[in-house]
């Protein structure tokens, strides 16, 4: 059963009877509860409205007041007082400067005369040049041929040079330098040696040594003058090459 404001009445259409007392007290008492339940949630937002308005204000207020509060503390920290610059001693000092000098160049040297043909006797002897006449006879003949040269010595081999008993012969040739054995120091010289096709040394050049003006340069090269060489082959060819080779200086322990 519904009853609204406008007094509908689901019992209009059963004819022409009167409201009965319960039908009219049920229609009162929900039209009341209607109002008074629309009246009450008016009522509640406007104190919820007053309510988040006066929280807001306050809590603007307490913000404001902690600023205010903050700005004096910084404001006592700052010092007002003036402060002096140092100012700095600037000294001029003015020299005198000499005056520019001018160079004076030498003049340049005067050009060459060309020597100009004529046919006057009236010019000095002095001032002619006597007619040269090439005699192409007596040319000189051509310069001999230069030398060989040990620095085009053919070296690519199949077979490299090598000492007769290998380095076990040179060093029964070497002697050990005494002022390096009194040191107790020991050495390395490179020698290039330079070995003929008849297995002999033909020169020799000390590259490097380790340490130097020891005496283990001059040991070095007495040893490799000494010793007999295989020479090197090209094709099974013998030829004269340049080799390198250290020789090497230790002390033995007794």
């Amino acid at each position: 059963m519904f009853v609204n404001k406008s007094g509908f009445n689901p019992f209009a259409d059963l004819g022409p009877k009167e409201e009965s007392a319960l039908n009219k007290s049920t229609r009162e008492y929900f039209s009341t509860a209607v109002e008074v339940d629309s009246l009450v949630k008016t009522k509640a937002d406007k104190a919820n409205l007053k309510f988040h308005y006066r929280k807001t204000l306050e809590l603007a207020t307490v913000i404001a007041l902690s600023l205010v509060l903050l700005t004096a503390q910084l404001a006592r920290q700052v010092s007002m007082a003036a402060t002096t610059a140092e100012t700095a001693d600037i000294t001029i000092e003015v020299a005198d400067i000499p005056p520019t000098e001018q160079l004076h160049r030498p003049p340049p040297p005067p050009k060459p005369s060309v020597p100009v043909p004529t046919d006057s006797e009236d010019i000095p002897e002095d001032l002619t040049i006597a007619s040269t006449e090439i005699d192409l006879s007596d040319i000189p003949p051509p310069p001999p041929p230069p030398e060989d040269d040990d620095s085009t010595i053919f070296v690519a081999y199949d077979e490299p040079p090598q000492i007769v008993g290998g380095m076990a012969e040179l060093s029964k040739y070497l002697h050990y330098p005494r002022l390096a054995q009194k040191a107790g120091m020991e050495g390395i010289v490179y020698v290039k040696v330079l070995v003929g096709v008849d297995g002999r040394t033909q020169k020799a050049e000390v590259i490097k040594s380790k340490p130097e003006n020891m005496g283990f340069e001059k040991s070095a090269m007495e040893a490799i003058w000494k010793v007999k060489w295989q020479p090197a082959k090209q094709r099974e060819q013998k030829i004269r090459v340049w080799v390198s080779i250290p020789v090497q200086f230790k002390l033995v322990s007794s």
